[in-house]
């Protein structure tokens, strides 16, 4: 089914269409994944996905039709000795690209919800929502963060993680027709930059000056503008790198705390959202 057909079929029904926007964070997508999980067991289903870095992973397998339980096979079979002989300054990302290909075959079009991935253009550092392409080198794309690894070309133009424009892409939601938009901001909870070891600032320091793209002004709080709704996990404590078991099966349940314990919330934002009111969102950058 195209995505014209299905942007159609959205448009055909009578209670709003949800979207779900999930944010970036590194490994700290596993809370995601818990999201996912509670809003399974409360019998919330979305209808379009937008995502950012590894919001665009969870996003793409939640548009294929993967389950959270699904998703967390999927990172079971990581092979995560090989994963890291990998990791270097500006590497090739087309070893992630294989691996997620397993899941993600073909096109976005063969998704079977309407989905984007927000990325980040090398040349202008603008943000660009793209949602048609192969699956996998597309959210490649928007996971591509430097120095650690390189850019990602498509149609010409090289990539970058897209959380250096929009975190949250929530607008990408709206533009692929969604009434009522829910985000997950995964960065809500930043340590304070004067808290930081000074070993830490002067790494950040020396990563931003390496990098091609910088993070916009707006990068964080773009995607509350187009939100309904924010759930906010606090992961202040884990690491975006932390792929520790203790790590990621702390990260999944606060995400998967913090979405049930707004669940009832976020059903009555629903009820009172009328279908066909959509917000005005910004023209795409």
């Amino acid at each position: 089914m195209g995505i014209l057909t299905r942007l159609k079929n959205l448009f055909s029904r009578k209670r709003p269409v949800l979207g779900l926007a999930l944010g970036s964070g590194g490994a700290k997508g596993m809370a995601h994944l818990g999201a996912i999980k509670a809003f399974e067991e409360a019998g919330i289903h979305f209808d379009v996905v937008a995502g950012a870095s590894i919001g665009s992973i969870v996003g793409a397998l939640y548009a294929k039709g993967y389950t959270s339980a699904d998703m967390i096979q999927v990172i079971e079979s990581l092979n995560r000795k090989e994963f890291a002989k990998n990791l270097h300054p500006f590497a090739d990302l087309s070893f992630a690209e294989q691996f997620l290909e397993r899941y993600l075959e073909g096109d976005i079009s063969s998704l079977a919800l309407p989905f984007a991935a927000w990325v980040t253009d090398g040349e202008t550092n603008e943000g660009k929502m793209l949602s048609s392409g192969k699956t996998a080198r597309v959210i490649t794309a928007s996971s591509a963060i430097p120095p650690f690894f390189r850019g990602v070309d498509i149609d010409g133009r090289r990539y970058y993680d897209g959380a250096f424009s929009n975190g949250v892409p929530c607008e990408a939601c709206r533009t692929l027709g969604a009434d009522f938009v829910l985000g997950i901001d995964l960065s809500a909870f930043q340590k304070p930059e004067e808290e930081k070891g000074r070993i830490s600032r002067l790494f950040g320091a020396a990563i931003a000056k390496m990098s091609p793209v910088h993070y916009n002004d707006d990068c964080r709080s773009r995607g509350y503008a187009q939100a309904d709704l924010m759930l906010t996990p606090n992961l202040l404590n884990f690491r975006a790198t932390d792929v520790s078991r203790e790590g990621m099966d702390g990260m999944f349940e606060v995400g998967y705390e913090t979405a049930r314990e707004n669940i009832e919330k976020i059903k009555e934002a629903i009820r009172k959202c009328p279908r066909n009111k959509r917000k005005s969102s910004p023209s795409e950058s």
